[in-house]
């Protein structure tokens, strides 16, 4: 791959874009990731509730790494947006189920809305070489 190249990564495991974005790009060893809501791949039906739409976005960002050979322990960083930051405290609990130690690095910001009117994004930073 020459240093202009990039491939997009498009697939079934994650919802499909739903604006002018790719769900992700790679770029030599790194793996940029569009942020994920909680909407279910194969219906583009947005998860109910703020606990549900929290595990269907980490399942979307699991198919989104298995469609790319990567697991979790290839994340270096998240970026959580959040339309209520009290509900940090879940997102923690979540964390310790779905990474291991040492955990990636991470930024978390409320903001009034997101896409689909979704409670919760998260994007995702990975590299082949972990």
């Amino acid at each position: 791959m020459s240093t202009f190249d990039k491939k997009i990564i498009k697939t079934d495991k994650a919802p499909a874009a739903v604006g002018t974005y790719s769900q992700g790009v790679e770029f030599r060893d790194m793996i940029l990731f569009s942020g994920q809501i909680g909407l279910h791949p194969e219906t583009g039906v947005l998860a109910s509730g703020f606990e549900a739409q929290l595990a269907q976005t980490l399942a979307n960002i699991d198919g989104l790494l298995e469609s790319q050979n990567l697991t979790r322990d290839h994340i270096l960083k998240t970026t959580i947006f959040l339309t209520d930051l009290s509900e940090f405290g879940k997102v923690n609990e979540a964390y310790l189920q779905y990474f291991a130690s040492p955990f990636p690095a991470r930024s978390c910001v409320e903001v009034p809305r997101l896409p689909k009117d979704a409670l919760i994004e998260i994007e995702v930073i990975a590299a082949r070489k972990p």
